[in-house]
């Protein structure tokens, strides 16, 4: 997509909750906009997609409550496309199913604003099949036909045809309709549809916190009620319903359900992420870090000058962190790979990775990914060796001291410094929701990948750390949870085995898997 001139607004479908079901043209729209002008169920972390500069408009109407009219809505969309500024109107689903985008254009036109619709997965297709219900299928049903169910279908006077529905297509999908779904039922039945007619009623699909009822015409409200089933919640009447025992998929991975917070950095974040919710959790993103480059140029510049001239025996590494900032630093200066001669040991199989993807290969890995794994798999005498250990401020001194103990010579180059986001980061888009959460015991394990991490999101609860003790705390290895029982007065209850992201998921797995 090619940028788009000033004055421009986007109607934009979010898709049904899951942020992975995102369109490319949407992200793209998102990436150039001045001003998100959001709905209640656009899922936030879609908020980030934006530049951090655009302002972000909540205009959610939920069941009880608008924070904004559809009036106020067209009208503030015409304003801003007026003023000259990218718009992107992020609605729910699709913009014209049952979203109401239909009128928004129609005012854009009327008042000379350009804009575009990008559409997107409505959750009456997107939900059924998150529950494993086809709402087509070969030989059961060849029709389906999509109905608002937020009208009242027993008011005298409606825009639904009631007695033709019942009898048309083999599957009605019903959105918005779960605060009318006795009304329905008897609408439906009174109508002519069998009572014994498969529904199913699938709340907040897409996401973790999905729960699926199934029953028949006849029993299905009594079902709902005793599950506490509310909004946001898709209906799906007709036989495909019964394929659910057979194609369900998404709510039977063995981390199904299960919130867990991420306080990885925003640029390392996704790869916890995407192993979480590959087993079914849902991953909610707190950086409780960020990562700011501090170095010395000058003392930096004269190790590289030294590495390059065989001036040090070892390189060594103990984050990705680190790799990262080295290289741009050598990056900057125009000097290359070649530039690294000395053999090179690393804490980690991700640092190693890091490295090799720089075409460095890596001397040494050590079994366990912790300063004294490094230790124990490095020669125990270093007399007259140089080595150079760029890395974190404030990291812990055992591998230094530890070294100079072996006769080693050490350059120690802080690089970066990692520490609380500013509160701006916290304050907004899916950061803000995911710290509402935490407090609001909407948590169900936290994971740490460091032992910064730990420290940071201490400092940023402050005096109340109850919303860590509600919830379980898994961390990636004993040097993270020795801080965790530090800074929170108890052990974690998890501690991965194997010191890395997969690990650490395997670990919460098996921990999760034995409470059951």
């Amino acid at each position: 997509m090619s940028q788009a001139p000033t004055g421009f607004v986007w109607l934009v479908g979010a898709g049904p909750g899951d942020p992975g079901l995102i369109t490319v043209a949407a992200a793209e729209a998102l990436a150039q906009a001045d001003v998100v002008v959001y709905d209640r169920l656009a899922n936030p972390a879609l908020l980030d997609l934006a530049p951090a500069g655009a302002e972000r408009v909540a205009a959610g109407k939920g069941p009880d409550r608008h924070t904004m009219t559809q009036d106020e809505i067209n009208a503030l969309l015409v304003e801003r496309g007026r003023a000259g500024e990218r718009v992107v109107r992020l609605k729910g689903g699709d913009p014209f199913v049952f979203g109401r985008g239909g009128e928004e254009a129609e005012a854009l036109s009327a008042n000379g604003v350009p804009f575009a619709v990008i559409p997107g997965i409505s959750s009456a297709v997107a939900a059924p099949a998150y529950a494993g219900i086809p709402v087509t299928h070969r030989g059961v049903a060849s029709s389906v036909t999509f109905v608002t169910g937020h009208e009242d279908p027993a008011k005298e006077s409606h825009g639904v045809d009631w007695q033709r529905l019942a009898g048309s297509a083999d599957t009605l999908v019903l959105l918005m309709g779960v605060g009318q779904l006795a009304e329905i039922v008897e609408r439906l039945t009174a109508c002519g549809r069998d009572a014994e007619t498969p529904v199913a009623v699938v709340e907040w699909g897409t996401l973790s916190r999905q729960r699926t009822v199934t029953g028949t015409l006849c029993d299905i409200v009594d079902k709902v009620h005793d599950e506490g089933i509310g909004a946001p919640a898709v209906i799906v009447v007709g036989e495909v319903v019964r394929l659910r025992d057979k194609l369900r998929w998404f709510d039977t991975r063995p981390l199904f359900g299960l919130r867990t917070l991420v306080t990885r950095t925003r640029e390392h974040a996704g790869q916890l992420s995407k192993a979480l919710a590959a087993v079914g959790a849902e991953a909610i993103e707190l950086p409780a870090i960020a990562i700011t480059p501090r170095y010395d140029e000058k003392t930096l510049a004269a190790a590289v000058d030294s590495m390059k001239a065989g001036g040090y025996d070892w390189l060594i590494f103990t984050s990705t962190n680190a790799v990262d900032i080295f290289f741009s630093f050598l990056e900057r200066r125009q000097l290359d790979t070649r530039s690294v001669q000395a053999q090179v040991a690393v804490i980690g199989s991700a640092t190693a990775e890091a490295l090799q993807s720089r075409g460095i290969a890596v001397d040494v890995t050590p079994e366990r990914f912790t300063a004294e794994g490094l230790l124990a798999a490095l020669p125990d005498d270093l007399t007259d060796r140089r080595v150079l250990v760029p890395r974190a401020e404030n990291a812990r001194p055992l591998l230094i001291d530890e070294l100079r103990g072996r006769g080693a010579t050490v350059d120690e180059e802080t690089l970066y410094v990692a520490a609380p986001p500013g509160d701006g980061d916290v304050q907004a888009g899916a950061a803000a929701e995911a710290l509402r959460r935490l407090r609001a015991g909407e948590i169900d394990v936290a994971t740490f990948a460091s032992a910064s991490s730990v420290t940071s999101l201490v400092a940023i609860l402050g005096d109340d750390l109850s919303p860590l003790r509600r919830c379980r705390i898994a961390c990636i290895g004993p040097i993270t949870a020795a801080k965790a029982e530090e800074l929170l007065g108890r052990e974690p209850e998890i501690v991965a085995e194997e010191h890395t992201i997969p690990g650490l998921v395997t670990a919460i797995e098996e921990a999760e898997t034995s409470r059951v």
